[in-house]
């Protein structure tokens, strides 16, 4: 199953920001036989298989084994494709008894061709100075076809991830369980990507001559993580008050090594490297030549240990109130090598250093983190509660990616002198059941901040003082409103806001470059203010099931900078809000066997997916497109 965390988890996790985080429950083995699993076929051949088989090897031991195999191309994008398959499995030992061991391991793995996006020409916003005030002006220029694809059949995303997670639980006592866990997984990304950038408009009246920039990338990235964690649970009444006690200590080892990958230089001792062709706009062939992608001798290579201590109890006073507490500490050490290759050094300045010569350099981080959390609820009657709740993370400079700043550059988040980065989040809501506990409703208004991000003063100095705050009302609904109609609703409010940011110059009508980053007051990217969703099933007394709903986005800016000079020469500053409608319907064969028909996108609406911060490629939202399985379980 899918957890998903809202707002900062210093508690739970140590080092994180404020943004929260998804976390992936795996299947146990446990003691009933069972087997069940699906087969799919869709649009953009779309074809994937599962199965899920469940053994009993004794009274108190099983086995568990998953199985996946995915290969499909991408709806409404030409020669991308997803391919994926792996296997997981769980071995359940001592199951019933008070001492349960688990070994469980995945291994994953992807492959395809990734897809580098397709031109924002024509789009409602964009903007070029050709037809501004060039010789194209008040023309409007065409789109390109959504399914063009600019890269090449030789691309490549392969991707995999292999785990061994072994856990040990020990029942001391009524209500106290230990747990042990430890874990070892390695993760490897080898990518080829080629990516569009800017137009060139080579005969401005002829648009089949217009050709678009490409850059070929390259990503080799390996993550590994050691991790053996201590978990005691208890519950236990003390003075006539009920605690759930949750604590443990926690050892973690992760390391990510990243090469630097690109176009080969042209000789050991040049910074030039070949040019890669443009392709034409709107007719971009995959017969064109291109470069091929290396390493070029750079790399990043950064590890983080970390000691751990956290503690969470949950105090039910009475039937009406409980009070919940939590803090974690944590102590780490990040270190970071760095090898870069030395580039040619611009005249007037002596070139000292040969070109190409290797450089190693290095950071080095030791600090400690400090999470806390504290919440009360209070019950007004049996089916319904009112809470608040506060809560604290913090993000070290090389906390996400474990690449110290070896430079100890003022203007870089992960220059190693910087304090953390702090997220907070303040929340009251209610939760209720209603209908004979059958609907559950949630409502809660919630302010987040995240401190401590670098800003640019007047003056040009760097310093983390850069401030972002997200204001917002969440609604919920989910459950059954009668016995054959289900349905899950959610609607949410947000006043996003860079509350302290870059104030590079201090006239806010100037012209200069420098205002180009002014962000103070601005909405925070990819935010959208409002979002909405809907689903709606009902089971009919022959066991079909139909289903259906919607999913609403709200538009997001794609810059955060208030400067209108600077705005008026940005493209595609936005994109629009969206509508997607989906449905679906299930029919039960026999009790072992059913069909399901999905279809997405059901008007086939046109909408904008994700954009890059730069405005000048996007990725289009999938078009209408289905799948249709058969599902069994025994």
């Amino acid at each position: 199953q899918v957890e998903i965390a809202k707002g900062p988890a210093g508690v739970d996790n140590g080092r994180g920001a404020a943004s929260g985080y998804v976390n992936l429950s795996s299947k146990l083995a446990n003691q009933e036989d069972a087997i069940s699993g699906a087969v799919t076929l869709g649009t953009a051949d779309y074809q994937r298989g599962t199965l899920d088989v469940n053994r009993t090897l004794g009274e108190s031991s099983a086995v568990r084994v998953n199985l996946m195999k995915q290969e499909a191309g991408v709806d409404g994008r030409d020669e991308v494709e997803n391919n994926f398959q792996g296997f997981a499995a769980s071995l359940g030992l001592g199951l019933g008894t008070d001492t349960r061991t688990y070994i469980n391991i995945l291994s994953m793995e992807q492959s395809g061709i990734p897809d580098g996006g397709v031109p924002t020409i024509g789009l409602d916003g964009y903007y070029n100075a050709i037809f501004a005030t060039g010789s194209l002006k008040g023309q409007t220029p065409e789109r390109v076809d959504t399914e063009n694809f600019y890269g090449s059949t030789s691309d490549f995303n392969d991707v995999k991830a292999n785990m061994l997670t072994v856990r040990i639980e020990q029942d001391l006592a009524e209500g106290v369980t230990l747990r042990n866990t430890s874990r070892y997984g390695r993760t490897n990304q080898d990518q080829v990507l080629t990516g569009i950038n800017a137009v060139t408009f080579v005969t401005p009246a002829n648009k089949n001559s217009w050709t678009i920039s490409r850059s070929r990338q390259g990503k080799d990235q390996t993550n590994q993580i050691l991790t053996n964690q201590t978990n005691l649970t208890a519950s236990f009444d003390a003075g006539g008050v009920k605690h759930d006690l949750v604590s443990g200590v926690e050892f973690v080892y992760e390391s990510q090594l990243n090469y630097t990958m690109g176009i080969p230089f042209t000789s050991a001792t040049s910074s030039s490297t070949a040019a890669q062709v443009n392709a034409n706009l709107y007719d971009p062939k995959t017969t064109d030549v291109f470069q091929p992608v290396h390493r070029t001798g750079a790399k990043t290579d950064g590890e983080t240990t970390t000691y751990a201590f956290y503690a969470q109890d949950t105090i039910s006073f009475n039937e009406q109130w409980e009070l919940s507490a939590g803090i974690r500490a944590d102590r780490f050490h990040t270190k970071t090598d760095v090898i870069t290759r030395q580039a040619a050094v611009t005249a007037p300045a002596p070139q000292t250093i040969p070109v190409g010569t290797l450089l190693a350099s290095d950071a080095h981080l030791t600090d400690e983190l400090f999470g806390w959390k504290l919440g009360g609820v209070y019950k007004p009657t049996v089916n319904g509660s009112v809470y608040v709740s506060y809560a604290t993370s913090e993000l070290p400079p090389g906390g996400a990616n474990f690449a110290l700043n070896t430079t100890n550059a003022a203007n870089n988040i992960n220059n190693p002198n910087l304090d953390p980065q702090e997220g907070t989040n303040a929340e009251l809501g209610t939760k209720w059941n209603v209908l004979n506990n059958k609907l559950f409703l949630t409502a809660a208004v919630f302010r987040s901040t995240n401190e401590n991000e670098i800003a640019t003063n007047p003056d040009g100095s760097s310093v983390a003082v850069g401030e972002k705050q997200v204001e917002g009302l969440e609604l919920g609904a989910v459950g059954s409103l009668t016995d054959k109609w289900q349905i899950s609703a959610g609607l949410a409010f947000m006043d996003n806001e860079i509350t302290r940011g870059n104030r590079t110059v201090d006239d806010p009508n100037t012209t200069t470059n420098e205002a180009a980053s002014n962000n103070e007051g601005g909405a925070i990217q990819w935010s959208p203010k409002t979002t909405f969703t809907l689903w709606n099933s009902y089971t009919f007394d022959s066991g079909l099931v139909i289903g259906g709903g919607a999913r609403y986005i709200d538009t997001m800016v794609s810059s955060s900078i208030v400067n209108s000079t600077a705005l008026s020469t940005r493209s595609v500053l936005e994109f629009g809000d969206y509508w997607v409608l989906d449905a679906m319907a299930s029919y039960p064969i026999n009790k072992n066997i059913s069909v399901q028909l999905n279809i997405l996108n059901l008007t086939d609406e046109d909408y904008v997916g994700s954009l890059n911060n730069g405005g000048s490629r996007y990725y289009p939202g999938a078009p209408l497109s289905a799948r249709l399985g058969v599902n069994f379980a025994f």
